[in-house]
């Protein structure tokens, strides 16, 4: 009998408006940053992009405790709403681990090597 492990998404995307509430989007993504998954946050909007912004630094306050930084790239996107072009706003969130926790694909500093 084989055993086959379910793939597991490896980019989870949330889509933010302006009456999310940043506290549970913030929740989803420390959620999914814990569970190792980089996450993709859409905004259109100015008021969407402000709740966004807002996730994101609750889920910093939500994960530094527990040793994982966060680090948040942001990049437009061409969407289609309703039959119609919008550009979105789109924030790519990855970890950082610190306090001695490393991710196996982490660069080692080149001074950490000179001992």
């Amino acid at each position: 009998m084989s055993t086959t492990a379910e793939p597991r998404p490896e980019i989870g995307c949330l889509k933010v408006s302006s009456k999310s509430s940043p506290a549970s989007v913030a929740g989803a993504i420390a959620g999914m940053v814990k569970d190792g998954v980089c996450v993709e946050i859409q905004a259109v909007g100015a008021g969407a992009v402000n709740q966004a912004v807002k996730a994101i630094a609750i889920s910093r306050g939500f994960l530094s405790p527990v040793g994982i930084e966060i680090v948040c790239v942001p990049s437009f996107a061409d969407i289609v709403i309703d039959g119609e072009y919008r550009t979105a706003i789109r924030f790519t969130v990855e970890p950082r681990y610190t306090r001695g926790v490393v991710a196996a694909d982490a660069p080692v500093p080149a001074d950490a090597l000179q001992g």
